[in-house]
């Protein structure tokens, strides 16, 4: 039975790079909607640029345009990252839109009309220097529960507490720096408790992961706080009807901007109605992908206000975890906070969505990029074994047999298995679990790959009397390739694409997977991928490093949690540094280098390699007998010259204004300054 689906992706926030993070989400969103298209039914994929909000207003004024000229180029520049990841949309909308406006107030005055919209006094944080009250998102301080600092005025990424942000200990301003004020104004609310056992079974019956409805119940069994739906003028957004200096808050206009693109969608194809999917009675499905760290939004606030409006809540809220690197959060000073588009200058987007799709494993657990792994995966699985299947018989029977294929397969019992995992694969993918569908499509690989093996073909090849031999056994492999390509295609389609070029086939769908190519053409294989070098790898994260160290000095003041992760530690991340005095016994120029030298230093009771910046204020021959303090307990990084087994600590402003210590200061290596 066909079904009719509307999926979306949270939208990106206006006021940044789409990087790695949030391609892991969209990337997940699209695999879900090309499989769903394959099997044959109706789907319809929107975004758009999340844009309202004091950021956006402030970032505006800094670069000297109107926000409407900002919003409109970094929904230019998100759309090409996306689309450079192969990303599938049917519409990329902005939430300053009129559709979103007449949505907006559509649905607060239906809300009002039903008494679940109220006022009253509040107290809010409010920036003495910028004159204006802060977003929770823009006071930073110590969490009111676990106590790690840096983090936001709404939520705690290291325990998940949600608060207020007048909670916050020791806040200040991301804009000025300044200690907020408390300053009373007047909100609206939505009244959110009403909603209570609504939401209770709702995020029991199955449109939330079973761990998703076990933290809504904490909130839920705590009981709900009704939402504060409004920000005070300056603002930049949708002001409240009746009012003139009320604002929606950017949670309350951002999750219609789905229904605002969706919309947009229809009246430009004139072939959907809107209703047909937003109705209290739809049969329609709605599918959002989110992150965790937005599950309050999306599984509380967002079904109850569309309930309450008239509308239906959702089908479905996919949750996905957070993306570490190498087993840590994405970091800007180390090149792993990787932007969309200089990913696409060293490397094919495959890889990436291939290596996404072996780690998503429909629950919100976080999940980790091992960028060694990440290169061993895409070669090991993509390169040498399905890949591999092709390329290894299609020149058989292109110079042996004009390219067609034998009438009948040789090994029906191995077909059969091909076809058996269909089932198998396609429940994977549709609870998310891409993971698993992986591992199942690399076991036909290995299935494949070992037929070959046992077959030999290139053996067939000699022998003028095993012709047939060799038409049937290269012809099954090629249809055991097709099949992997059909399962693969949602994954990766561009490979999908070249793998129909030379099959010599329309687009594959799920339901070729039952018909073997007999008696068929196929054309010229070609090169479908090339195998990553680690390289590149290297060669992305230095540059993603270097471009960090530049924004660093021209970021405006709008936030990044990633940024501040990097910029605080606690004094018990502080007194785990051990520095320790060291002589420099030996220093080199590094050959592809600009700013290192390597030195071999002597620590007292060892001698270690260290790669330091410091060539521009030091020949390397002048360095043999100062001494220096390295941090003696940083973890050996591989870089492309070798191994670097500590940090040179150096004092200066920089470039040719760097000292070290004298020879004569009467430290001894090894002496610990710690």
């Amino acid at each position: 039975m066909s079904r009719r689906i509307l999926v979306t992706s949270a939208l990106p926030n206006a006021n940044g790079p789409i990087h790695l993070g949030h391609m892991l989400e969209h990337v997940q969103t699209d695999i879900w909607v090309r499989f769903q298209r394959m099997r044959g039914h109706e789907v319809i994929y929107v975004c758009a640029d999340d844009t309202h909000g004091t950021a956006t207003m402030i970032r505006a004024e800094e670069e000297g345009v109107d926000a409407e000229t900002l919003i409109e180029k970094m929904r230019l520049d998100h759309l090409q990252d996306f689309n450079g990841f192969n990303i599938s949309y049917d519409n990329y909308y902005s939430t300053h839109s009129d559709e979103n406006r007449y949505f907006s107030e559509l649905i607060y005055n239906r809300l009002k009309d039903k008494d679940l919209i109220f006022t009253r006094s509040v107290e809010q944080l409010y920036d003495p220097e910028k004159n204006l009250f802060l977003a929770d998102r823009f006071v930073v301080g110590e969490c009111p529960k676990c106590g790690e600092p840096g983090e936001y005025g709404d939520n705690c990424e290291k325990c998940a507490a949600t608060y207020d942000a007048t909670e916050l200990k020791n806040p200040r301003s991301v804009y000025s720096g300044a200690k907020p004020e408390l300053r009373a104004s007047d909100h609206y609310f939505f009244d959110l408790p009403q909603y209570t056992d609504f939401l209770k079974k709702w995020t029991r019956s199955g449109a939330v992961q079973p761990e998703v409805a076990n933290k809504l119940s904490e909130w839920l069994d705590a009981g709900l706080k009704a939402w504060d739906i409004s920000r005070d003028a300056p603002y930049f957004g949708f002001v409240i009807p009746g009012t003139t200096d009320k604002y929606f808050y950017v949670w309350m206009d951002a999750p219609i901007g789905y229904m605002a693109s969706f919309k947009n969608y229809c009246d430009s194809s004139n072939e959907v109605v809107f209703d047909d999917f937003w109705s209290p009675d739809s049969t329609c499905e709605v599918h959002h992908f989110i992150g965790k760290d937005i599950i309050n939004f999306h599984a509380l606030f967002w079904p109850a206000v569309l309930d309450g409006s008239g509308f239906r809540p959702p089908t479905r809220v996919h949750t996905h975890g957070f993306i570490t690197v190498n087993g840590t959060k994405m970091s800007k000073s180390r090149g792993t906070f990787i932007n969309a588009a200089d990913y696409l200058k060293f490397l094919d987007p495959e890889y990436l969505r291939y290596y996404y799709a072996t780690k998503l494993n429909g629950s919100s657990d976080d999940l980790d990029i091992n960028l060694e792994d990440f290169v061993q995966r895409v070669n090991s699985d993509l390169v040498g074994k399905v890949i591999n299947i092709a390329s290894r018989c299609a020149g058989f029977i292109n110079k042996q047999f004009d390219g067609v294929l034998s009438d009948r397969l040789h090994d029906e019992d191995l077909w059969q298995q091909f076809i058996n995992a269909e089932q198998t694969i396609a429940d994977f993918y549709e609870t998310d679990d891409t993971s698993k569908a992986v591992r199942e499509i690399t076991r036909l690989a290995d299935l494949a790959n070992q037929y070959i093996a046992q077959h030999e073909p290139w053996k067939l090849n000699k022998d003028p009397e095993r012709r047939e031999d060799l038409q049937l056994i290269c012809s099954q492999a090629i249809n055991m390739f097709r099949s992997l390509a059909i399962y693969l295609k949602p994954i990766m389609p561009e490979m999908a694409k070249k793998s129909e070029a030379f099959l010599n086939v329309a687009e594959l769908q799920w339901f070729d997977l039952s018909t073997p190519l007999l008696g068929h053409t196929i054309g010229a294989f070609k090169s479908m991928l090339t195998r990553m070098e680690m390289k590149t790898v290297d060669q992305l994260v230095a540059a993603s490093a270097q471009a960090s160290s530049a924004d660093a000095e021209t970021d405006s003041a709008a936030p990044s949690a990633e940024v501040q992760d990097d910029k605080h530690i606690t004094i018990d991340d502080f007194t785990k540094v051990q520095l320790k005095v060291a002589r420099v016994i030996a220093a080199a120029p590094v050959d592809g280098a600009d700013k290192l030298l390597q030195l071999t230093l002597d620590v007292g009771d060892h001698q270690r390699q260290v790669f330091s910046g410091i060539k521009a204020a030091y020949n390397a021959e002048d360095l043999v007998g100062r001494l220096t303090v390295v941090v003696a307990n940083l973890a050996p990084r591989k870089m492309r010259f070798g191994v670097s087994e500590g940090m040179v600590l150096a004092a200066g402003p920089g470039g040719e204004d760097i000292f070290l210590l004298s020879p004569d200061s009467g430290a001894r290596p090894g002496m610990d300054v710690s």
